[in-house]
């Protein structure tokens, strides 16, 4: 297990491997499982990442009434108008929104890496995984177009397996080192570490190199920082959801400032100390109790008193 982005960073340089290759073979080193059995488990977590995306029921409200069809509601919505920050990021919004509501109405998600920030990870992943496929996918239907369909969805499928080895590495790391909780560090620990660990992703499935995996993430948490945990009613609803869209979209522009190569003047680590000093420091109220913040409000208090 890596404490530091930069024992990750000086292992791949030093043995000649990719950030992915490394985080898989710690894997296999910490669980004792083979490389077979540690990528079946990381396909195991893709695919329900995908079919959550996928089971998105827009119809559906939570039980308090505060979450539901915002999801729908956006994509309708980029179907029939322009979409100012272009197709692929009206997508990332769309589905940070859907997953964010998923969890809200106790459908299946996965915690990547909490269930309040689910959304951040898919919201890249699902339609830049569509993205790859569909560039691939020719409509002709002959034995010989098939074969190509289906391995273009196979390299697909590796592709997305290996990022989420590199989200994982940061994800671990920023745990091991601050916290990936709202309860202990605020909104920053669970908005801003999967932003983080998206903002990653992406830039190694955009063909990013090391140093600029290390530095789209620092400056996804650097965006963050400060990140307050104010549940009104002490649900993961308001302001949540959309706390999801702010993390996906956060840790698209990071990562596309880093592959332009772009660096983040304070190395990756200080950052993640940052946030476990800033977390430190956060009143309690502003750590998931729903007391302060946005919950602490006039119209936060008249929600809480309607649905609790």
């Amino acid at each position: 297990m890596f404490g530091s982005i930069k024992e990750i960073l000086d292992k791949c340089e030093s043995e000649g491997r990719e950030f992915w290759r490394v985080i898989l073979e710690d894997d296999m080193s910490d669980r004792n499982v083979d490389e077979n059995e540690s990528a079946q488990k990381m396909r195991e977590l893709w695919d329900a990442m995908y079919q959550a995306a996928k089971g998105y029921d827009g119809s559906i409200k939570s039980a308090s009434g505060l979450s539901g069809g915002d999801g729908k509601k956006m994509e309708e919505y980029i179907k029939t108008h322009e979409c100012l920050c272009g197709e692929f990021m009206g997508k990332v919004i769309t589905e940070a929104l859907k997953m964010g509501e998923s969890n809200a109405c106790m459908k299946r998600i996965v915690a990547a890496p909490t269930a309040g920030a689910c959304g951040v990870m898919p919201a890249i992943l699902v339609p830049y995984y569509e993205r790859m496929i569909s560039q691939n996918i020719n409509v002709e239907d002959n034995a010989e177009q098939k074969d190509k369909d289906t391995k273009a969805k196979k390299e697909a499928d590796e592709k997305i397996i290996k990022a989420l080895y590199v989200a994982a590495g940061i994800g671990e790391v920023i745990a091991r080192r601050a916290s990936i909780s709202g309860a202990r560090g605020g909104c920053q620990a669970e908005i801003g570490s999967a932003s983080a660990m998206a903002a990653g992703a992406l830039t190694y499935l955009q063909g990013g190199n090391e140093q600029q995996i290390a530095d789209s993430v620092a400056m996804a948490l650097k965006n963050l920082l400060g990140l307050v945990c104010d549940p009104v009613a002490g649900l993961v609803e308001v302001p949540c959801v959309k706390r999801n869209v702010v993390g996906a979209v956060n840790a698209v522009s990071s990562s596309q400032m880093a592959s332009a190569g772009i660096k983040s003047r304070i190395p990756v680590d200080e950052v993640i100390d940052a946030m476990a000093y800033v977390g430190d420091k956060m009143d309690e109220s502003l750590k998931e109790t729903g007391v302060g913040g946005l919950a602490g409000t006039v119209s936060g208090k008249e929600i809480a008193g309607r649905v609790l």
